[in-house]
Formats: C-alpha cells, structure tokens, sequence
C-alpha cells in the first residue's frame, strides 16, 4: 500500500539547506524544502509501506546535525 508523507525535521544552528540537500536525496523522498517556523525543513515522500516510512525516517535522524523529527501520514 503507497503511503504518501510529511517528514517535519528540525536541525542544530547553521545551515539547513545542506541537510535539506542530503535528505532529497534518500530513495522515496519527492521533495525537501528549507522553511521558517517550528521545523527548519519539510520533506514530503511517498513511500510503498510503513516499514519503508521507518527506514526512511532512521535515514534521516543519521544525518548529521539532524535534531529531531516529527512525521504526519497523509489520510487518504
């Protein structure tokens, strides 16, 4: 079952547009985007379960300077 994603990610100080890069690349990421507010990126994916959902999401919380994440499943 595809699932599609909101991955809400916040970052230590400094520059969020170079984790932004590296989230974007990870397999089932459509886009990421540097914003302002509460998370300091916004990664949207579509994903074929939620056992690929963990696997993503553990790729992202390796990435360096990756603080904390926080996703929302889209309802259908």
């Amino acid at each position: 079952m595809q699932i599609s994603v909101y991955v809400f990610v916040q970052v230590e100080k400094g520059e969020p547009w170079q984790i932004a890069a590296s989230v974007s690349k990870i397999d089932g990421i459509k886009t990421a985007h540097t914003v302002t507010g509460q998370f300091d990126i916004i990664a949207y994916a579509e994903l074929d379960g939620l056992e690929t959902l963990k696997n993503v999401v553990r790729k992202i919380q390796s990435i360096d300077g990756v603080q904390h994440t926080q996703t929302a499943v889209c309802i259908p």
